[in-house]
């Protein structure tokens, strides 16, 4: 196939799969993690979807373990992608295409102390310091947070409409009177027509991207180590509410799980929590 062709074709197949991604309402970032290792493997094996057999998926398989040297976090990702490409056009070829077991790891999160120091690195900002009181007290996903609009909010009420979040179910979440105060304080700065909650400077809505570059840049600034993200503050709520005696139930639906299985992640215990048990045994002991 010639390059003008073959570049013709790739760009054709990554473009309609990337419309059945959104049409499937996957989030914005399942989508681009599919469609990167998805063109990946395409420049690699070089073939059509349909001339791609078990053994050249294998070789490129081999390719990322040992060349790009992927941890099995990211192989078991590619892989899935993979599969999921060949399910929707309707081909076997990766179904014996075997993805390696994910390491169980404990959920990162923050102390309570590094929470406090984070939000005080953001108190100059209105927009930076909302959105991070959000992410800190509310366990929105950041696809969730930049999806969230004015009509969403029931300042009143301290509660949010979570739209079609993860799952295409709409839940309620309760926020706290700082991050609601946080939220005034910012829409009291725009001028604009405020559909979307968050914007920035490019767009009405911010992006995903920028929620994570603002994370991390007052994480960097409050002189905090750790590797903080979104998730990583999803991760420090419900780890909080647990360690304050939450039911594991209520996090489940505060978080949007639809299994409580997957709540049982943050069911850990550190040191702290070990001996505040122990000592409670052995005084009723």
């Amino acid at each position: 196939m010639a390059d003008r062709e073959w570049g013709s074709y790739l760009q054709k197949e990554i473009m309609e799969y990337r419309r059945y991604l959104e049409g499937e309402r996957r989030s914005e970032n399942t989508i681009a993690e599919y469609i990167y290792f998805v063109e990946d493997m395409f420049r690699h094996i070089k073939k059509r979807a349909e001339d791609i057999t078990i053994q050249d998926l294998k070789r490129y398989k081999l390719y990322l373990s040992t060349r790009k040297r992927y941890s099995k976090n990211s192989l078991y990702l590619a892989i899935q992608a993979i599969r999921a490409y060949f399910k929707y056009k309707g081909l076997n070829t990766a179904k014996e295409l075997s993805a390696p077991r994910r390491p169980k790891q404990m959920p990162k999160y923050l102390t309570e102390d590094e929470v406090r120091k984070l939000l005080s690195a953001t108190r100059d900002n209105p927009r930076d310091y909302a959105i991070l009181s959000f992410l800190a007290y509310s366990g929105l996903r950041v696809s969730e947070l930049c999806n969230l609009k004015l009509e969403d909010v029931d300042f009143q009420e301290r509660v949010v409409r979570v739209r079609s979040g993860k799952g295409d179910k709409d839940r309620i979440v309760v926020i706290s009177p700082r991050a609601v105060e946080a939220l005034q304080e910012y829409i009291n700065t725009r001028d604009d027509s405020l559909e979307y909650l968050f914007a920035s400077r490019k767009s009405e809505r911010i992006s995903r991207v920028h929620v994570f570059r603002i994370v991390r840049k007052y994480a960097k600034k409050a002189g905090i180590k750790k590797d903080v993200t979104p998730h990583v503050l999803r991760h420090t709520l419900a780890t909080t509410l647990l360690k304050r005696g939450v039911d594991i139930r209520y996090i489940q639906q505060f978080l949007g799980h639809s299994s409580v299985a997957t709540t049982q992640i943050y069911t850990h215990v550190n040191d702290e929590m070990l001996k505040s048990v122990y000592d409670k045994v052995l005084q009723e002991y």
